[in-house]
């Protein structure tokens, strides 16, 4: 039989393990394996052409998702913000503090585009927040708007993520 000392070892360990995840998936400490930034190249997913590289910052935990662009007075031309969720479901997007329009690409867990919403910013008055844009996707990728219909990107294009 497991005296008390192994079970309470074994509690103690379960909860800072539980309290360390939260710490990381919450965005209040980075963990070192993280990527900040990535190449994120958009491909035909008929002809396997390149349609785009963009130069993406890398919103990995539940803090820099709820941030997003919001904290960015702009956004240039072949740069952007990759998003990424631990799997693929149903999600929403709002304009939350945004300053420019974007286009928001939603992607799945095979990395196939499902949807691409042209998203404007809010107006001065306006709740940012009731600007919805929904889609499945594992991974979301925001661009300027205009961006994706100027590379030719569409629905069943495909991406390629280089993490650096």
């Amino acid at each position: 039989m497991v005296d008390d000392r192994v079970w309470k070892a074994l509690l103690t360990l379960a909860a800072v393990g539980a309290v360390v995840f939260l710490v990381f998936q919450l965005g209040f400490i980075t963990p070192p394996w993280a990527e900040d930034r990535a190449d994120v190249r958009v491909v035909d997913g008929d002809t396997g052409e390149e349609l785009a590289v963009v130069d993406a910052e890398v919103a990995d935990t539940y803090s820099d998702r709820y941030t997003g662009l919001s904290d960015h007075d702009d956004l240039p031309e072949g740069e952007g913000m990759l998003f990424v969720h631990s799997s693929e479901g149903e999600r929403t997007y709002v304009m939350r503090d945004m300053d420019f329009d974007i286009d928001i690409v939603f992607v799945d867990a095979d990395r196939e585009i499902t949807t691409i919403e042209h998203a404007r910013a809010p107006e001065p008055d306006e709740d940012g927040n009731d600007l919805e844009h929904t889609g499945r996707a594992q991974y979301v990728l925001e661009v300027p708007r205009g961006y994706a219909n100027e590379t030719g990107m569409r629905v069943g294009d495909e991406l390629e993520i280089e993490y650096r």
